[in-house]
């Protein structure tokens, strides 16, 4: 790949519709074309359905130097696209992964320490009976999540429940419909996007379950879906765009000479808007106090 082509590319495997509504990979390559664009690069983004499409598409841009580099999102365990950019000698950022020897430059968040801080926030009102909503089981992030989430629900002494989605708003429907209509349902659900959180916003108002006095979300991410939302969601804030920038950064300086090294994107923060609450039986109790904040 001697031949400049001052372009870098961006696979997605998943449903070309989920980019209308999922706020996520909006920010981030924005992100990432606003770096680039300021040195004289754009973005060349594709959209397939799975893997092995991915894959076949990174052979016919190493076949006809069509790009300089990738960028790689949604790592999965053995995830089967990176030997194969080794072998096609196609330099690479990954998005994620772990901190550590990976073999390829990457730019990874702290998913466990940020679920620890959620549940945290949530045993801290109260709550004895949290669920969580996830991504897709396959993903190396969702696996951090939930692993987290378990053992810091196990350590806190609650109850907890793991429902998997798949990002889209029927997900999130589908799986807080289940939550709710359970016997003994959770106080307390934590979304891993910002898409299903609000879709299971407007389940519990169907369901004539009132947020935040009977039933605490939060979402992931954040976006100004969260914050539009009536009442506004509480949320794990990560800022999707400058992690963008931070990731083409990477890739500039990885096609300048640089070693390959992990970077570790800020930590996802709190952000407690309206849908959170202390829990029922801590309110009736008068043995919790804390307050939501913006």
């Amino acid at each position: 790949m001697t031949h400049r082509s001052d372009s870098v590319g961006l696979v997605l495997a998943r449903p070309a519709r989920m980019l209308g509504h999922e706020p996520f990979f909006g920010e981030l390559i924005a992100g990432i074309e606003e770096r680039l664009s300021a040195e004289g690069r754009s973005l060349l983004l594709h959209i397939v359905p799975d893997h092995t499409a991915e894959i076949a598409a990174y052979r016919r841009w190493a076949e006809g130097s069509m790009v300089d580099a990738v960028t790689v999102v949604n790592v999965v365990t053995d995830d089967p696209r990176l030997p194969v950019l080794v072998e096609l000698g196609v330099p690479a950022v990954v998005v994620g992964g772990p901190p550590a020897g990976l073999g390829f430059t990457n730019v990874w968040i702290d998913d466990a320490q940020a679920m620890r801080d959620a549940v945290g926030f949530l045993v801290g009102l109260g709550h004895a009976d949290i669920a969580r909503v996830s991504g897709p089981h396959e993903l190396a992030h969702t696996r951090s999540r939930s692993t987290a989430f378990l053992e810091e629900c196990a350590r806190s002494g609650v109850e907890s429940t793991i429902v998997e989605g798949d990002y889209t708003d029927e997900s999130g429907k589908r799986a807080t419909r289940a939550l709710l209509g359970r016997r003994g349902a959770p106080t307390a659900i934590i979304y891993d996007n910002d898409v299903m959180a609000a879709a299971g916003l407007g389940v519990a108002a169907e369901m004539g379950v009132p947020v935040p006095a009977k039933l605490s979300l939060m979402a992931w991410d954040d976006s100004a879906l969260c914050r539009l939302a009536s009442p506004a969601l509480s949320s794990m804030t990560l800022d999707v765009h400058a992690m963008g920038m931070q990731v083409a950064d990477c890739v500039l300086n990885m096609l300048a000479g640089g070693p390959v090294t992990a970077h570790m994107a800020p930590l996802p923060r709190l952000s407690a808007r309206g849908s959170t609450a202390r829990a029922p039986q801590a309110v009736a109790a008068g043995t919790v106090s804390a307050d939501t904040v913006d």
